[in-house]
C-alpha cells in the first residue's frame, strides 16, 4: 500500500520530552504509595509503557481492553468490557492511562465502574485530549497535549488496526478512512 507523507503534530521528541515530565508529575504526587497502573488497550500500551519507565515508585500494572469504537472514527457511546482487571482495587491508588479523551464517554464510564470498586483513588493521566470533542464530563489529572479535532494516528493510536506503530502523531486525512 502507498503510504503518503502525513502532517506530523507531535514529534518523537516531543513525545519523550512530555512523558518524562508526566513520570516526574506522578511520582511526585505518589511519593510513598504504591500505585496500580491500569492501562487502556490498545491505544494505550506504548504511551503506558514509555510512562512507567518514568515513574520512579512502585508501581504495579493491569489492563482492561473496552470497545466503544470498533472499525468507526467515532464513538458509538455504548462501552463494552472486553477484557476486566485481574485483581481487586479495593484500597488502592489507580491511575488509568488512555491514549485519548474523545467524546470522554468510554473514559467516563471507566472511571464510574472503577471508582465504583472502592478504590483509595482513581486518577486518570491521558496522552491527548481533544477538549472540543467532549459529550461526558471529564477531565485528566495527567495530561500529555491537547490536539486540535482531526483524525490522528500514531504512538499507539490506529485507524482500523493500523499506524500504531508510529513513534509519533500525525494526522490522517480524511480520504484515507471515509473511502474505506
Amino acid at each position: 500500500m502507498f503510504q503518503r507523507e502525513r502532517r506530523v503534530v507531535l514529534t518523537q521528541e516531543q513525545i519523550k520530552e512530555r512523558v518524562r515530565e508526566l513520570g516526574e508529575e506522578i511520582t511526585r504526587d505518589y511519593q510513598g504509595q504504591e500505585l496500580l497502573v491500569v492501562g487502556i488497550l490498545k491505544g494505550a500500551f506504548i504511551f503506558m509503557a514509555d510512562l512507567v519507565r518514568e515513574i520512579r515508585i512502585p508501581v504495579a500494572i493491569d489492563f482492561m481492553d473496552v470497545s466503544s469504537y470498533g472499525l468507526s472514527t467515532e464513538s458509538t457511546g455504548v462501552v463494552r468490557i472486553l477484557k476486566d482487571l485481574e485483581e481487586s482495587i479495593e484500597g488502592r491508588h489507580v491511575l488509568v492511562v488512555e491514549d485519548i479523551i474523545d467524546s470522554g464517554l468510554t473514559l467516563n464510564y471507566i472511571s464510574e465502574n472503577l471508582k465504583s470498586r472502592d478504590a483509595a483513588s482513581v486518577k486518570i493521566c491521558a496522552f491527548l485530549d481533544k477538549p472540543s470533542r467532549r459529550k461526558a464530563p471529564i477531565k485528566a489529572d495527567y495530561l500529555g497535549f491537547s490536539v486540535p479535532d482531526e483524525f490522528i494516528v500514531g504512538y499507539g493510536l490506529d485507524y482500523a488496526e493500523k499506524y500504531r506503530h508510529y513513534p509519533y502523531v500525525a494526522i490522517l486525512e480524511r480520504d484515507e478512512y471515509e473511502s474505506k
